[in-house]
């Protein structure tokens, strides 16, 4: 069989605008089932202790499946995986599926076992400023929590298969079932139930619905692979690689995960509401960066991981990969971080507010929002750069990069979190805001640093800032058409203050992008209406 040829597998950049279209979809119907599932979560907790437990709980055994899981994965299993299905190695790609899967069985397990047994000491250390039952009920969601986590582990391993072989949709659209289990739960029980037995009912719903979502992937990931034997055979050299690349990743992913924790601790110590308040925040604040930030990243990643040719081809082909999906990316986070700081309150109405979530709760989530516009761009445009620096098989520099971001927002979010509050006289619960947006500027210094040392190994690369100010020029138009009719309507239902206010704001900025020339928008366009442009 003839080998390769140098661009043989350079997939163009138009191909990958078609699959980061299709992960976008597939992040569209799981996200939206989020939502429905936190709308309905906040219908029956809103911010009260349950709820905080609730969202405390779920993040403790959720170290497991993001530590292990796609970002991880990504990482290290998919550019491995997918370079040996480039070269037609099928046989050794089935064999190094294979061990992969069960060495993550044998680690998971254990960790599991380890996690049920010490879960009083964590919700000592992630949550100090729980007490009494609401400290006890957490203790108990942990535990029911973690062995759905481990179940998500082998989810994301289904999802590595399936996107090294092109099959998007279902690998992205398969939590919809797990979010599906547990708005069951919420609503089979939601008004039979006190709140406490109905976040115990809910967790057990998640498990299921864990056991769901790795069920619908596990037929057509075998299909593809093949005969699957589940061997942890380290003598693989490209198995051997996948662990070698593994640890920065997951250190990388560790660092990220105890930044989150440190927020929860921070959160847990700002009184009633304030975790429950950020997890809500991050539900919204999570929804752009997956549907344009993730989709981007993960249709470019197999392609690029699967780029063979000499140095020069290569880096020309990543570069031009991604300048493309910066462009795409912000052409849609531009207008998701305006609309965050300036209609956050009409965002967070529209899909939490109902039953014990009321407008004061909706103007506080956007405060917390607020935050984290400051960095939506730059967090999203980093998961690209990291992604480039993955299919260069280098797991290392995001790493040191990752651990000054988390530092600085650990150090800057307590002091605004913490201290901030009390001196400008407002409840320590506000801090909130502060923590998000130290957050947010971290991150810019992160894309900065991603961004320098990448383009001295592919040549230049970022967003053009002529490109930049006619999107955020768009997104500020928009803004103030949507503040003057928010004015005008008043307060409504939010469901129709939404239409009224962000409807108009959408219009708006997409009629400008569109005047102002922008090719991507063009693009877009030409899509919706069914058209290719040649």
């Amino acid at each position: 069989m003839d080998a390769p040829s140098a661009t043989e597998h350079l997939e163009s950049p138009s191909g990958a605008a078609r699959s980061s279209y299709v992960v976008g979809a597939g992040i569209l119907l799981s996200r939206l089932a989020g939502l429905i599932r936190d709308r309905v979560f906040a219908h029956y907790f809103g911010n009260s202790d349950a709820a905080d437990a609730f969202r405390a709980a779920f993040r403790i055994p959720n170290f497991l499946q993001n530590l292990f899981g796609e970002g991880v994965l990504s990482a290290s299993f998919i550019p491995a995986y997918a370079g040996l299905l480039a070269r037609r190695n099928t046989k050794e790609a089935g064999e190094v599926a294979g061990a992969i899967a069960a060495i993550l069985g044998l680690v998971v397990s254990m960790l599991v076992v380890v996690g049920l047994c010490a879960t009083p000491y964590m919700i000592a250390a992630i949550a100090p400023g729980f007490e009494g039952e609401k400290r006890e009920l957490c203790i108990r969601l942990v535990r029911i929590f973690f062995p759905g986590a481990g179940l998500l582990v082998f989810s994301a391993w289904c999802l590595g298969i399936l996107n090294s072989h092109r099959h998007f949709l279902l690998s992205y659209t398969a939590p919809v079932v797990w979010n599906a289990a547990i708005i069951a739960a919420l609503l089979s029980f939601g008004s039979k139930q006190p709140q406490f037995s109905l976040a115990t009912l809910a967790a057990w719903g998640s498990v299921l619905g864990s056991l769901l979502q790795l069920g619908i992937q596990i037929p057509v990931v075998l299909r593809l692979v093949g005969r699957l034997r589940l061997a942890p055979d380290i003598r693989l050299p490209e198995v051997r690689i996948v662990i070698r690349n593994f640890v920065p990743a997951f250190i990388s992913r560790g660092v990220i995960q105890i930044s989150a924790y440190v927020d929860s601790l921070i959160s847990s110590l700002l009184g009633t509401g304030a975790v429950a308040g950020l997890s809500y925040a991050q539900t919204l604040y999570t929804l752009p960066v997956s549907l344009f930030g993730m989709s981007v990243s993960a249709a470019e990643l197999p392609a690029m991981s699967s780029a063979l040719g000499n140095q020069e081809e290569v880096a020309r082909h990543l570069r031009a990969c991604l300048n493309s999906g910066l462009r795409r990316i912000a052409l849609f986070i531009v207008p998701s971080a305006m609309a965050f700081l300036t209609l956050g309150d009409v965002v967070a109405a529209a899909i939490y507010q109902s039953g014990r979530f009321s407008r004061a709760d909706a103007v506080y989530v956007w405060a917390i929002l607020a935050g984290s516009a400051v960095g939506l761009l730059a967090s999203t445009l980093g998961r690209l750069y990291t992604s480039t620096y993955y299919a260069l098989r280098d797991t290392r520099t995001p790493l040191r990069f990752a651990i000054l971001r988390v530092v600085l927002t650990a150090l800057f979010g307590y002091v605004t979190a913490v201290f901030f509050p009390p001196l400008l006289g407002i409840a320590s619960r506000w801090g909130v805001a502060g923590l998000t947006a130290s957050a947010g500027l971290a991150g810019w210094l992160e894309l900065l640093l991603l961004r320098r040392c990448l383009n001295q190994r592919i040549g230049t690369s970022g967003l053009p800032v002529s490109f930049t100010l006619r999107l955020w020029t768009a997104a500020a138009t928009g803004a103030g058409v949507a503040w003057i009719i928010k004015g005008a309507v008043g307060l409504l239902h939010p469901l129709s203050q939404a239409v009224l206010v962000l409807g108009p704001y959408g219009l708006v900025y997409c009629a400008a992008v569109l005047a102002f020339g922008v090719p991507e928008a063009r693009n877009a366009w030409e899509r919706v209406r069914g058209r290719r442009r040649v």
